[in-house]
């Protein structure tokens, strides 16, 4: 079925990204569509609905610049409310209705100097640009255990939470200690009968204040607009010239800081041999740092078993670790995500046939995280070697779509016939982000998911300061010269 209509950009994915995409697009007049493979609007906010479920990163920094919300609840919101805060500003600024719900891309074809989409229910279009603000934490990751299918009870990932099971009251098995295992543990404890987390590696957990705002904060927040913006403002220069520097430097003051303040939040468990299955053995925010204002408390109630033997396999009444048998009512899997899908499983098709999916069939790489040679007029926001570690992931993307608007300027003004990097500039940037890449403290000496398959963290590994000047202008010489 042909679709085509007379639209210039296609956007694929309605979560932070691509909701951005559509603002600043219909700002500056262009026509666009964007694709959702669900059905709502929120990304990674509306596929993950687990108990306890919150932004790691101050609400007020988790903001639009444009729409900054003083009605945020806490300085660390739950994932309910950010969920909230997306669908309202995409209906705000009227970008809903250019969402196509329930139809995912399945492939993106360069076809007569344009690109060919074609969705799940059979639809092709032609446009001229394309971009993927797909997200990473989307593709949940399953673990390889023994007896997966054995187990009797409910079992799913926390991305694929079922609200239909009540945990409340039951034995409750929960694999995975990262940032979704350690906000569920701390919500779930105080209520079930038992629960056993069962820890592959120990996390340097960063004690926070969780601070409730009061009607009367909110109600200044909204009153004066220049105080919510300086709040904005001094957080993300804190946050940027602060932790998301240091974390370059494996050797930083800081990171040295960090770790202490975690390391006194770890004496607070009375517990020893607690407190030892629960210290981490290498550098801290060498694994992405987990933050929990409770995560301590709740597993020093008599409910909770932290067990650090390695799973034998899973049985149909619960899971054997070092030979023990923990019998179990419900089985959650905090396993993360399959971080370098990206747009994966789509089929995207660049010139002469190139396909995307055997470019990254070692790892995902971009030029600036934005762009790959021989997919021209296609653009990733938030895509391979994005700061998804250092930066709030809405600065990074407000970034990275102006870069890609000043593009675009350039292709409208002849001074680019495509915007197609070239194979030289992609090569260079590669080798001097990989190359940079090995100093940061997370090559420091653990397995995350920020490793590639090299065992190089494949985040960026520059200063927040050369994230900002790259996005300032777009460099010409990089992309392939006008055809004379």
């Amino acid at each position: 079925m042909d679709n085509t209509k007379n639209h210039t950009f296609a956007i694929i994915g309605a979560g932070m990204s691509g909701i951005l995409a559509g603002i600043k697009l219909k700002e500056a007049g262009y026509s666009f569509q964007i694709f959702e493979k669900a059905d709502s609007v929120g990304g990674t906010w509306r596929e993950n609905t687990y108990p306890g479920i919150a932004c790691d990163v101050p609400s007020h920094i988790y903001s639009y610049s444009f729409e900054l919300n003083p009605e945020w609840s806490s300085s660390h919101s739950p994932g309910e409310e950010i969920h909230k805060y997306f669908k309202n500003v995409a209906i705000k600024y009227g970008v809903e209705p250019s969402i196509r719900f329930n139809e995912g891309v399945t492939r993106c074809t360069w076809v007569d100097d344009e690109w060919e989409i074609e969705t799940e229910k059979g639809h092709v279009e032609r446009f001229k640009w394309v971009i993927a603000a797909t997200g990473i934490l989307h593709h949940p990751k399953y673990p390889d255990i023994e007896g997966m299918d054995d187990f009797e009870g409910p079992m799913f990932h926390t991305a694929r939470w079922d609200h239909n099971i009540e945990t409340k009251g039951k034995r409750i098995g929960l694999i995975g200690t990262g940032s979704s295992g350690v906000q569920i543990t701390a919500e779930i404890a105080p209520e079930v009968e038992k629960l056993s987390v069962f820890q592959r590696t120990a996390q340097w957990v960063v004690p926070n204040e969780r601070l409730e705002y009061t009607e009367e904060e909110r109600e200044a927040f909204r009153t004066d607009a220049d105080m919510l913006q300086n709040m904005h403002i001094e957080m993300s220069r804190a946050f940027n010239d602060g932790f998301a520097t240091s974390v370059i430097d494996g050797e930083s003051q800081l990171i040295d800081d960090i770790q202490n303040r975690c390391l006194e939040a770890l004496e607070t468990v009375e517990d020893l041999e607690l407190r030892e299955k629960l210290r981490p053995t290498y550098r801290a925010a060498c694994k992405r740092l987990v933050v929990s204002h409770n995560f301590y408390d709740a597993v020093q109630r008599p409910n909770v078993n932290i067990i650090t033997e390695a799973i034998d396999r899973i049985e149909k009444n619960g899971v054997r670790a070092g030979g023990e048998l923990h019998e179990l009512d419900v089985l959650v899997l905090a396993t993360g995500f399959h971080v370098d899908a990206f747009m994966r499983p789509m089929d995207i098709t660049g010139r002469n046939g190139i396909v995307l999916d055997e470019v990254w069939e070692d790892w995902p790489s971009a030029y600036l995280s934005i762009a790959v040679p021989e997919f021209p007029n296609f653009f990733m926001l938030n895509g391979p070697n994005s700061p998804v570690g250092n930066f709030s992931l809405i600065q990074t993307a407000e970034m990275q779509f102006d870069y890609v608007l000043k593009v675009v300027d350039h292709v409208n003004q002849g001074d680019l016939d495509v915007a197609a990097i070239s194979e030289e500039a992609y090569n260079r940037f590669d080798t001097e982000r990989y190359e940079a890449a090995k100093g940061t403290v997370w090559a420091t000496g653990c397995n995350s998911w920020y490793l590639d398959n090299n065992g190089v963290p494949f985040a960026w590994p520059f200063p927040f300061s050369r994230f900002r000047s790259e996005m300032e202008a777009p460099k010409l010489e990089d992309y392939e010269p006008v055809k004379s």
